[in-house]
C-alpha cells in the first residue's frame, strides 16, 4: 500500500482499487490530478498482482483475500481523519461493490469506472465445464486471459506503455476466473446488502471488456437516496486512460466536491 498527501490543505481521501491484470504504476496520472486538486490518495496492489507476488500473478484463493486487502487501504485512509471516497475500476469496481455488502465501512461516497459486472465474452460451455473440474483438482493452472491492451484504451501512449510492462498480466489460474464469476453473480443477488452511501457509476460507451448492459441493469435495481449514472460514448474500457480523461476526471470531482459540500465541507 502507497500513500500520496496533497501538498495543499486536504479536503478528503480518495481510496483507488486497480482492476485485473494491472497495478497502482498505471494509475499516475490519475493519482497525480486527485493529489494537484487538494485530495490524498491511498492505494495498493490487490494479491496476485502487480508488485505482491512474482510466483501466484494471476491467482487467488478466494475473492475474500481483495476484500481484505482493500479494508486495509480504507482504515488507512482513515487515519487523515477526512472524508473517505472509494474509486474502483472493473474488477475493482466489483471489490469495492462485495465490499460493501460484505462488510461495513465508512464512507463519503462511492465511485465505478466501468466495474466488471458482466463479461462482454465467456469461455464456451465446454471450457466453462471444464474449469469446474479444474477448480476442484488443479484451481492455480493458468490460461490467457483473452484480454488486450488495444482492448482496454484508444490511448496510444498508454498502449506503448503497456506493452512494455512486465507486471501486466496475461494469464489468469481456473480457481482466479471461478471466483471472478462467483463474485459478479453475488453482487447482481444481494444488492438488497448495498448501504445508502452516494453513488457514482460511469461506464465506458465502447467497453470491449465489461458487458455495459449488465451495468445498466445491476444499476437501475439498486435503490439509493444518492445515484448518478453516466455512459461515456466513444470511450473504451479504462475511462481514466482514454483521450477525454481530464472531462471525465472533472466529472468525477464535481460529484465528490458536491458530496463535501453537503457534508458541511468547504471546497
Amino acid at each position: 500500500m502507497w500513500k500520496w498527501e496533497t501538498d495543499q490543505e486536504a479536503k478528503a481521501v480518495i481510496v483507488i482499487i486497480h482492476g485485473a491484470m494491472e497495478h497502482h504504476g498505471r494509475y499516475g496520472w490519475l493519482i497525480e490530478m486527485w493529489r494537484s486538486a487538494g485530495y490524498h490518495v491511498v492505494m495498493g496492489d490487490l494479491p496476485g498482482q502487480g508488485m505482491t507476488s512474482r510466483s501466484m500473478r494471476g491467482h487467488i484463493e478466494s475473492f475474500e483475500e481483495y476484500l481484505i486487502e482493500v479494508k486495509d487501504w480504507i482504515q488507512a485512509a482513515y487515519q487523515f481523519e477526512l472524508p473517505v471516497f472509494v474509486i474502483g475500476h472493473s474488477m475493482g469496481g466489483l471489490v469495492a461493490v462485495r465490499l460493501l455488502q460484505e462488510s461495513h465501512v465508512n464512507l463519503a461516497g462511492v465511485i465505478l469506472s466501468s466495474p466488471c459486472l458482466g463479461l462482454m465474452n465467456y469461455p464456451n460451455k465446454s471450457v466453462d465445464l471444464l474449469s469446474y473440474g479444474l477448480n476442484k483438482v488443479a484451481p492455480s493452472v493458468k490460461f490467457p486471459s483473452g484480454l488486450s491492451i488495444n482492448m482496454a484504451t484508444r490511448n496510444a501512449e498508454v498502449r506503448e506503455i503497456d506493452s512494455n510492462d512486465s507486471l501486466y498480466i496475461t494469464k489468469v489460474s481456473v480457481r482466479w476466473y471461478r471466483e471472478l464469476i462467483n463474485a459478479m453473480k453475488h453482487a447482481h443477488q444481494e444488492l438488497d446488502k448495498m448501504p445508502d452511501y452516494p453513488l457514482l457509476v460511469m461506464q465506458a460507451g465502447d467497453d470491449q471488456i465489461v458487458d455495459k448492459r449488465a451495468v445498466k441493469k445491476w444499476f437501475t435495481e439498486l435503490s439509493l437516496s444518492e445515484m448518478h449514472y453516466k455512459e461515456w460514448a466513444k470511450c473504451y474500457h479504462e475511462l481514466y486512460n482514454e483521450p477525454e480523461r481530464e472531462e471525465i476526471f472533472e466529472y468525477s470531482k464535481s460529484f465528490i466536491e458536491s458530496r463535501l459540500k453537503t457534508l458541511g465541507y468547504i471546497v
